[in-house]
């Protein structure tokens, strides 16, 4: 499957993301996974920032794994990953989903973020590891 459909690319200081667009497959499995990294690596990009619509439910239910598969392999890939859109629904259901999101806004790799505009101000000065 390819994560190609329709995306642009900006630069944040020495960062480069690459946004996915809202319409497009979904993220589903490891696979998928696979092919956003190799789609970030072939863009160049450090940051993928990529629409909640994107990701299949499951992402957002710590026991399905999903999510740790997803961001174990950003991270493996020295890459940054953030989640654009609203997550209240799934803060709300699980207070360890809730506890996750605290903790790796506070961190490098993995971000929630309301709007691209949180994301853009996290970037600011920020340089490329």
């Amino acid at each position: 499957m390819s994560y190609r459909h329709r995306m642009r690319t900006e630069e944040h200081g020495n960062l480069r993301v690459q946004y996915l667009d809202e319409d497009g497959p979904q993220i589903a499995t490891d696979a998928d996974a696979s092919d956003l990294i190799g789609n970030a690596w072939v863009d160049g990009a450090n940051v993928i920032a990529v629409p909640v619509s994107r990701f299949d439910p499951s992402f957002f239910d710590l026991t399905s794994g999903l999510l740790g598969n997803v961001t174990q392999k950003v991270v493996n890939y020295q890459l940054k990953l953030a989640v654009i859109g609203d997550i209240g629904a799934a803060v709300s259901r699980s207070s360890a989903f809730a506890d996750y999101v605290w903790e790796t806004n506070r961190g490098d790799h993995i971000w929630f973020f309301d709007d691209e505009t949180g994301l853009a101000e996290k970037l600011a000065g920020r340089t490329a590891r």
